[in-house]
């Protein structure tokens, strides 16, 4: 399965959302050093391990990038139908396939290709309950299999295909591939939907040479 829901303990995420609020993180920068929380998570919970279920990666897959995404009704946002494409990189080098490119706060991003992304999985740690009024993930089911689609694919797709909505319990892990096509409403309510999206890759190093960038 391409989407998969996993549980932990209600204390063991109450416990890593404490740790959360005591990382030194400014409060417009949602996105961290995956060396901190992502990792953290990583070797205290040894999720990867400790769960029985067949990992969609390797055992040899780590973290390179964690983005906290924090909804309030302070900050409460529309996210479209999309795919998750852009990838952070070490260097820039012109190969087929790949950007366009860009450069966010000193690091090179680059579209990538399908045989890139499908390298690469998502692990969506919820800090609070996610349901159908506080704006959660929205998933378009069996679209990773279509590869890196243009605008107008995805808006074919999403006015064809039944959405799902991934409600999910505080302490709930929700594992997805970018390729999905998904997306989320604005909050109707004022509970907060904080989310630790961390992803993980397979390979730091693509068969094209190009190599990714981690914190």
């Amino acid at each position: 399965m391409e989407l998969l829901r996993l549980f932990l303990t209600r204390r063991t995420c109450l416990a890593f959302s404490r740790q959360c609020r005591t990382q030194p993180f400014p409060a417009a920068e949602l996105e961290f050093d995956t060396s901190c929380a992502s990792q953290w998570f990583v070797r205290s919970l040894g999720v990867i391990k400790c769960l029985r279920w067949q990992p969609p990666l390797s055992a040899k897959a780590f973290p390179f990038r964690a983005t906290l995404f924090d909804r309030s009704p302070n900050s409460n946002w529309l996210v479209a139908w999309h795919q998750d494409t852009a990838l952070p990189l070490r260097e820039k080098h012109e190969i087929a396939g790949w950007g366009p490119w860009s450069v966010k706060e000193g690091v090179t991003y680059a579209y990538a290709p399908a045989h890139a992304l499908e390298q690469v999985v998502a692990l969506r740690l919820h800090l609070d309950d996610s349901n159908e009024d506080n704006g959660p993930l929205r998933v378009l089911p069996g679209t990773q299999n279509h590869g890196v689609l243009s605008d107008e694919e995805i808006h074919l797709l999403s006015a064809e295909a039944a959405p799902i909505e991934c409600c999910v319990g505080v302490g709930g892990v929700v594992l997805m591939r970018p390729l999905v096509i998904h997306a989320s409403s604005k909050a109707v309510s004022n509970e907060p939907r904080r989310v630790l999206h961390i992803e993980y890759a397979a390979r730091a190093r693509f068969d094209d040479g190009l190599e990714l960038a981690t914190a």
